[in-house]
């Protein structure tokens, strides 16, 4: 049986575990390209890491002196990224299975800042919930129109379940504690 080439970017991505990752690394094989945004990147990353965030994202801005690997936390915005550089052209693209997660699962070391900012999915949970609890006591205190807000927030954390993209994050990566790094 014979298989043909897959035209699907998806398909093309290459996942890598993180051993190969690793021993690729240490060798100086790799580039290894961050891209988290720069909050997390300070809180905790693999050493030998380059940041480059999805948020600002460029194909042009990866360089071409070795073969590189992309990673996020989970592996979702490094495949995003990889859209992204199929989109512009690139033929490869490998990415790190599992993220940040499944480096340190393995017991991988990462360097962690405890000075840095937390990250920014801490900061949707915070901002959310205090919407939602500020919109439920006005509405249930004031007047029953506040209970829209929480109405609001409730659909945006919705819409960014399924559609794995989350606005409110983008924007809180925006703010200037953010930007430092």
């Amino acid at each position: 049986m014979t298989s043909t080439p897959s035209t699907n970017p998806t398909d093309r991505l290459q996942a890598v575990d993180p051993g190969s990752v690793r021993m690729q690394l240490e060798a100086g094989e790799i580039r290894l390209i961050d891209v988290r945004e720069p909050s997390e990147h300070a809180g905790e990353n693999i050493a030998g890491s380059q940041l480059i965030p999805l948020s600002n994202f460029n194909p042009e801005d990866i360089p071409s002196d070795r073969p590189f690997v992309l990673h996020c936390q989970t592996g979702t915005r490094s495949a995003q990224a990889a859209q992204k550089l199929f989109a512009a052209g690139v033929e490869r693209v490998s990415h790190l299975d599992g993220g940040l997660n499944a480096w340190k699962q393995a017991g991988y070391p990462t360097v962690v800042n405890k000075n840095a900012p937390i990250s920014i999915m801490r900061q949707v949970q915070i901002v959310a919930g205090s919407l939602v609890l500020i919109g439920t006591l006005l509405g249930a205190f004031v007047a029953p129109g506040f209970l829209f807000l929480s109405g609001f927030v409730g659909a945006g954390l919705l819409f960014a379940g399924i559609s794995n993209t989350c606005m409110m994050a983008r924007l809180l990566a925006k703010l200037p504690y953010n930007q430092r790094f």
